[in-house]
């Protein structure tokens, strides 16, 4: 029985990643997240094709970010560390805070004080991370705890890591095993561009192995209130409704550019009402409530769609970054449900029900 357990992505995939037989595995079994066929959205929005959700939402503490981080904590072990540390916009502090109570080492926290969401924090919390909020935003934060991990016995696991990179490119493994082979798109949001990075080095890896026919447009979108990289300069103060990805000032801004190129894909933004509708409609359509930021690549494929960018029976994936439990805020806010409130009575109810009303979708 244990033979056929899944045991996380590092021992599935360890002879793509630098770990031994004697590396410490960190795990709490992520990856091996659904890949989710959307014919209701690609219809809904036009597309002459297909159209894959990759719900990473699915991962042990709701988002991507535990890839990277059994990574990162695993190596961190191996190498004798005592304590980890992050920057965080939430997902982030929650997957370290995870990972480094599995690992039994101290964890510390920087986030911006008042822009991260609640379900994200209460996940820190429970882990037992130590939280620091500051009066500032992401990218000063991070500037910080890189500042202190030079200068401290505190390993640093934001995905300035290089092991972060390597767990997350497996999401790309995925996906070309399910597939068969590479999409011809890759929808991804952008925020610190980490995550487009690994998996365009993820697509690389496995098309230098023969075990896919070509590399995929990468298909990279900010949130237009933080779309640092589209407008080629930091922005100081970053808006959106998007706070996953509410970055100023990406860590990893050329390697996305090179996804870009190499790939002869895209990074573009999308509006806060753009990643609102996507969010409501993947919902609506689908049944995938993911949170806001992941929303900005559905947003993308509506967008390019728009523009004409999508070839007719061509194969689009989108990541989904995190889990909608993530945020339930946003949930509440724009799903524009009602409430509907009765007495516990049988007559009360059926009136609200009324099936007298014509029932479509």
């Amino acid at each position: 029985m244990e033979k056929n357990h899944y045991q996380g992505l590092i021992n599935k995939y360890r002879q793509y990643l630098p770990v031994t037989d004697k590396t410490p595995v960190i795990t709490l079994n992520e990856g091996n997240t659904p890949l989710i066929k959307a014919d209701n959205l690609a219809k809904k929005i036009g597309i002459k094709g297909n159209v894959y959700l990759k719900y990473e939402g699915a991962n042990p503490t709701g988002s991507f970010k535990d890839r990277g981080m059994t990574m990162a904590v695993t190596k961190a072990v191996e190498d004798g560390a005592k304590a980890i540390i992050c920057a965080s916009t939430g997902n982030t502090s929650a997957a370290a805070a995870a990972y480094g109570a599995k690992a039994g080492v101290r964890v510390f926290v920087l986030i911006p004080d008042g822009y991260i969401a609640l379900g994200k924090l209460s996940q820190a919390m429970m882990y037992g991370a130590e939280i620091i909020a500051i009066q500032g935003n992401f990218d000063e934060a991070l500037e910080m705890v890189i500042e202190i991990s030079k200068n401290s016995p505190i390993t640093l696991v934001n995905s300035v890591n290089p092991y972060r990179i390597e767990g997350q490119k497996t999401g790309a493994f995925e996906i070309i095993e399910a597939l068969g082979d590479a999409p011809d798109y890759h929808f991804i949001p952008v925020g610190n561009a980490g995550n487009i990075t690994a998996y365009f080095k993820g697509y690389e890896e496995f098309y230098a192995l023969k075990k896919s026919s070509h590399l995929p447009k990468m298909m990279g979108y900010e949130a237009q209130g933080a779309a640092a990289i589209v407008r080629g300069e930091r922005i100081l103060h970053p808006e959106t409704i998007a706070t996953a990805i509410r970055i100023g000032n990406p860590a990893s801004w050329k390697q996305a550019e090179r996804a870009r190129d190499l790939s002869n894909g895209t990074i573009d933004c999308v509006t806060d009402d753009e990643i609102i509708e996507a969010y409501k409609l993947m919902a609506s359509t689908e049944g995938i409530l993911a949170e806001p930021g992941s929303a900005a690549s559905v947003a993308g494929l509506i967008k390019a769609h728009k523009s004409g960018l999508i070839k007719e029976n061509s194969t689009s994936v989108c990541i989904l970054t995190g889990n909608g439990l993530k945020d339930p805020d946003s949930a509440i806010k724009y799903s524009n449900a009602e409430v509907k409130k009765t007495k516990a009575d049988l007559h009360e109810i059926l009136k609200v029900i009324d099936l007298s009303e014509k029932i479509s979708r």
